[in-house]
């Protein structure tokens, strides 16, 4: 049963309009690229790229599993062979894994067939680089959340202790020390990880951003450190605190738990620590522009309370000095998505939670005027609503601007979907 409705047809209609801007590409119909009788998404977060440096493969997980938590049990990390008829090829089984980030299993572009990905080895969480093809590998002594654009460094944090408050995030098991019992822990946060070496080192601690969040009044709360994302240029990191006011053991699935989410960005060494918004604003969604100018590298699309009134997508430029924040798209973009620029950074797209009926709606928003136009809605069956096995589409962009990818199970299972994208919308 296939329940979607696609918007192919508007985005070509409106391509013409507006002479002097570029015209929103035509978009093909989305196919399934992965099948039965197993569930298959991308191996890491929205926005990350999931398409090998030569284009032909797609780094995927599969499971059995649909409505529940994971915890713990393992799934199979593989490809799909986009030019022998979407073939899987299974590589390694994982078990640090979740239905939202994925293992966040990032190619790396200096080492040819080779990617780095989060596993469990003997007993500890860690990052393993592997090349698919021969099978050797080396172990990274810190899992990872992000990793540079050049692949040499990456940002790690304590999945263990974000298993703790948010389950659908983390991982299961005694892989890390949750550091259970310290609200602001000063040796847990952000630290930075040389993939080349192995060499950890904390550059931001929970602690050091005590003084710039909403305090945590019980002695049962917690402060974690999660949710960073490397600029395209290098040079900066974004980063979320959050914290809960209620016992971190009685954190269940969100009901009536208290959060407080406060944006950073810091340099890539973690100094010049910086608020990106005022109190109350929050933040959920996030990408840096593609660095094309000196500008961009410091700019950014986020998901915010914008003026703490409305949920929306802001784009804002990270100055030394001051912050710009701009709302973009109108009230067509007022909820909140999983933003990311177009390769060329002038479109940006967002899809959201799913509605009343269950459908997700997908848009993209031209920057220059604020035109939007639909990319989809695509329908959630019930067996994917709840929230710690829920599929959000998770879209992103091959680097050529020439298709999106998502996962999505509006036609009965959890899948990979690519879309077709003409003209491309390349850098």
């Amino acid at each position: 049963m296939k329940k979607m409705l696609f918007a192919a047809a508007i985005a070509s209609c409106l391509a013409a309009v507006g002479a002097d801007l570029k015209p929103f590409p035509r978009l093909s119909a989305p196919r399934a690229v992965t099948k039965g009788p197993y569930d298959h998404f991308m191996a890491n977060y929205f926005a990350i790229n999931a398409w090998s440096p030569d284009n032909r493969y797609l780094l995927v997980l599969e499971t059995a599993i649909q409505d529940k938590l994971p915890d713990g049990t393992p799934c199979m990390l593989g490809l799909t062979d986009l030019e022998d008829g979407n073939r899987f090829i299974p590589i390694m089984p994982i078990r640090t894994w979740n239905f939202q980030e994925a293992a966040m299993a990032h190619w790396l572009p200096g080492e040819k067939d080779t990617f780095v990905v989060n596993d469990m080895r003997d007993g500890k969480f860690v990052a393993v680089v592997r090349n698919w093809k021969t099978g050797q590998e080396r172990i990274i002594p810190y899992p990872v959340s992000a990793v540079s654009e050049d692949g040499t460094w990456a940002i790690g944090i304590n999945y263990a202790r974000l298993f703790i408050t948010r389950p659908d995030y983390g991982y299961a098991g005694e892989g890390q020390d949750p550091k259970k019992g310290v609200v602001f822990p000063e040796d847990d946060g952000l630290f930075r990880i040389d993939l080349k070496t192995g060499e950890v080192k904390l550059i931001v601690s929970c602690a050091a951003v005590k003084e710039m969040v909403p305090p945590v009044k019980s002695k049962e709360g917690m402060s974690y450190l999660c949710h960073t994302v490397i600029s395209k240029d290098m040079k900066r990191i974004y980063f979320l605190s959050r914290s809960v006011e209620e016992s971190y053991e009685g954190v269940k699935k969100f009901k009536g738990v208290r959060w407080h989410t406060t944006a950073f960005t810091c340099h890539a060494d973690g100094s010049n620590i910086r608020r990106c918004f005022p109190d109350g604003w929050g933040s959920s969604h996030f990408n840096w522009k593609p660095a094309l100018t000196e500008r961009d590298g410091r700019t950014m699309i986020v998901t915010c309370k914008w003026q703490n009134k409305v949920y929306t997508h802001v784009e804002f430029t990270v100055d030394e000095e001051e912050k710009t924040w701009r709302a973009v798209g109108g009230k067509e973009m007022h909820f909140d998505g999983h933003c990311i620029y177009s390769p060329d950074g002038l479109f940006v797209s967002g899809d959201g939670y799913f509605d009343k009926k269950g459908f997700r709606h997908w848009k993209m928003v031209r920057l220059a005027d604020d035109a939007v136009i639909p990319i989809g809605d695509f329908w959630t069956p019930p067996v994917y609503r709840d929230i710690y096995c829920r599929c959000d589409l998770h879209p992103r962009w091959r680097k050529d601007g020439r298709q999106l990818a998502f996962n999505s199970v509006h036609e009965g299972s959890r899948q990979v979907y690519l879309i077709d994208v003409d003209p491309p919308l390349a850098p």
